[in-house]
């Protein structure tokens, strides 16, 4: 017999970076679970098959870059005209470009605190506003936050800086949204994942690098993006109605005691 908690029926929840990878994985489990989905991607094409493959009904999409402000508003605004509201948010789009420290140039390394960083602050924000102005005109709202950071921003990454930066930026951002909203009824949490089996993490998983990370993991193997989507439906349901501000980590075991 399954727990009506687990269920994401009545979630209506944006995606960001949904066109491939953890994104589309996640997607597609929140449809799975009852919910419905705002798919946001750079990729167009990508937003239009997951959206054949989900229906309509289930899946309204907007294609735009997470660091403009303005499609974070759009996507809110799709949320509404398709499904009455939006209640929910997980910021995965994400982008990397690798350098050792004095050789990174500022256009990457602005270009990777924008993705990460400032775009899901647009998106807290915009997603915020809204659900804020629905409490604040008497509504009794129940809305979920997921930020998606990593081991990077915990432990530090060699050559990424800039990825590493951005994701430990995303460790106050969900904090700091947790206090200010909860009274509100808004939580916010943040998954920090360790390396999965997506096109970004390809030279990670590469002969060069294979070995070293892979001795660190205790489960002795890389993340699987349909597994890692699980928990981020956990903390989108009200399975955990009582837990906000807080970080998981769905690694494998990389980062025990830290």
């Amino acid at each position: 017999m399954q727990d009506a908690a687990f269920s994401l029926a009545n979630k209506q929840v944006i995606v960001t970076g949904a066109g491939q990878g953890i994104g589309r994985a996640i997607a597609t489990s929140v449809v799975a679970l009852g919910g419905k989905v705002v798919a946001v991607d750079l990729n167009d094409a990508a937003l239009a098959a997951l959206q054949g493959e989900l229906g309509p009904a289930q899946c309204a999409i907007v294609a735009g870059s997470v660091a403009d402000a303005a499609v974070a508003e759009q996507a809110v605004a799709a949320g509404v005209q398709a499904f009455g509201g939006v209640n929910g948010l997980v910021n995965n789009a994400g982008v990397t470009r690798t350098a050792m420290i004095d050789k990174m140039t500022q256009q990457d390394w602005q270009l990777v605190i924008d993705v990460h960083l400032s775009g899901s602050f647009y998106f807290l924000q915009a997603l915020g506003r809204h659900l804020l102005a629905r409490a604040k005109g008497g509504e009794a709202i129940a809305g979920a936050i997921v930020n998606i950071s990593s081991d990077a921003g915990r432990r530090g990454t060699i050559g990424q800086i800039n990825y590493g930066a951005a994701k430990a930026g995303v460790l106050g951002l969900t904090m700091c949204a947790a206090r200010e909203w909860a009274r509100y009824n808004i939580r916010v949490n943040t998954i920090g994942f360790g390396v999965v089996e997506t096109p970004m993490t390809e030279t990670i998983r590469g002969e060069k690098f294979r070995d070293t990370y892979l001795q660190q993991i205790p489960l002795g193997r890389w993340g699987d993006a349909a597994e890692v989507a699980r928990p981020v439906c956990f903390l989108l349901s009200d399975a955990a109605s009582y837990v906000t501000g807080q970080h998981l980590s769905a690694n494998g075991g990389y980062t025990i005691g830290v």
